[in-house]
């Protein structure tokens, strides 16, 4: 059995498919679902007559490329975000976004492709930061915080992360790995639209979004 067809249409480089991502290499010019990939401008609206059209997101709303949809089964249109801490490589979690109005089909033949393709799908409602940043954000923040209030050393932090939640790989040395100047950008973005202390970023974040401006 074939996996489902794809078509790439790019506006410059993908958070969620990298250059050499084979994914992009299996995409095919004529299919029944198209991938915007890259920062955009998308314009999804020139793409009627697909089954599905997926835009990638960062963490704006998919109403943001759409103008919004809430008439039940009118729109072909979908956002997409391949789960990415910083600068680390992409995990195999695809979050997949609909609005009110998206068709059955178009979501069924989303997931379709991507996991034909070997991605887990989630599937989730139009919210900025959809679920996976909305939720571990605030950890983020609060393990910084922690450090900055003398709780405790980083080090001692991570160990009861690993030991006393399960944390595998900790929550600090990733954040710091993948680059704090994302956690401050993403960070940033969620508290301007919610609002909320939790989403602030945390002073860490902020002195390496200031370094990385000014080139140290």
């Amino acid at each position: 059995m074939t996996n489902p067809a794809y078509r790439i249409v790019s506006s410059g480089p993908s958070r969620s498919f990298p250059d050499g991502d084979p994914f992009l290499a299996a995409a095919r010019e004529a299919a029944d679902v198209v991938f915007l990939v890259g920062p955009g401008p998308h314009q999804p609206s020139r793409y009627p007559q697909h089954v599905a059209v997926a835009v990638e997101l960062g963490t704006e709303c998919l109403a943001f490329h759409t103008g919004g949809c809430d008439e039940a089964g009118t729109s072909n249109v979908l956002g997409f975000a391949r789960w990415r801490l910083g600068n680390s490589p992409p995990t195999q979690l695809v979050e997949v976004v609909t609005e009110p109005g998206t068709r059955v089909q178009a979501t069924a033949a989303l997931q379709s492709v991507l996991e034909a393709a070997g991605f887990q799908v989630s599937v989730c409602a139009d919210r900025a930061g959809r679920i996976v940043d909305r939720l571990l954000r605030p950890q983020f923040n609060l393990a910084l915080q922690a450090i900055d209030d003398g709780i405790a050393s980083a080090a001692d932090l991570e160990q009861c992360l690993k030991l006393g939640l399960g944390y595998r790989n900790g929550v600090l040395q990733p954040l710091l790995d993948s680059g704090l100047e994302h956690h401050f950008d993403v960070t940033s973005a969620l508290f301007q639209v919610y609002g909320t202390p939790p989403y602030a970023p945390a002073r860490q974040a902020v002195v390496a979004k200031a370094r990385k401006y000014s080139g140290r």
